[in-house]
């Protein structure tokens, strides 16, 4: 999970009173003020050390999408909750909703992997199969689907080598893995490429319109 690390006195700086000037500045909110905190897959810590952001030639490079519409994205072969491997080949001849995520067990991730649970009996009449990817372990990722009583698919990509294949871009100056969605068809060429951070529901929506539209 990726972790940020803000001495006690800089964090008010990020957020400024007046109107912001970068982008993405109205996104940042002060969650708690306790010493340890989760914001939608990122840990913040506050420590007397000082704050260190990627470049900003390293966060342009991540905003470009490896992966797009009407191509067919990269294999992979991955560890499932079970420690079984799963390849992407598998679902060839379904529609498959393959999601990024940035972390088990964090606010935003529970609610978007919980609502594609309580919508799973639409995607199964969709004919599609629905298939999460974090960095998390195969052992965290089994804890995360027992706990939430997860019917799909979580797939292991440690090191997020298959999230840097395919380009997902990410969030927060490079600090936060990003959550993006992508709707492959029968023959595997993606029709969709949905990303929202902050509002995870929303990638559910989105699915499902695409996948009874097809």
């Amino acid at each position: 999970m990726a972790s940020l690390t803000l001495p006690n006195h800089s964090l008010p700086s990020l957020l400024p009173t007046q109107s912001p000037r970068h982008p993405l500045s109205h996104n940042l909110q002060i969650i708690s003020k306790s010493s340890q905190s989760q914001f939608y897959g990122l840990r913040v810590s506050y420590s007397s050390s000082s704050l260190t952001l990627p470049s900003s030639s390293s966060a342009k490079g991540s905003i470009f999408a490896k992966v797009n519409k009407g191509t067919v994205p990269p294999s992979f072969t991955l560890k499932d909750q079970d420690g079984r491997n799963v390849s992407l080949s598998k679902f060839k001849g379904k529609p498959v909703v393959v999601y990024f995520y940035p972390a088990d067990e964090t606010p935003g991730c529970t609610k978007q992997a919980c609502a594609f649970r309580d919508s799973y009996e639409k995607f199964k009449k969709a004919g599609a199969e629905v298939v999460g990817i974090s960095g998390d372990d195969p052992s965290s990722h089994k804890a995360f689907a027992k706990k939430y009583r997860l019917p799909f698919t979580l797939l292991s990509d440690e090191g997020n080598k298959v999230r840097k294949e395919w380009g997902v871009p990410s969030d927060l100056f490079g600090t936060l893995p990003g959550r993006q969605t992508y709707v492959l068809d029968k023959k595997g060429e993606v029709q969709l490429i949905y990303n929202n951070q902050f509002q995870p529901e929303k990638h559910v929506d989105e699915t499902l319109k695409l996948l009874q539209s097809i």
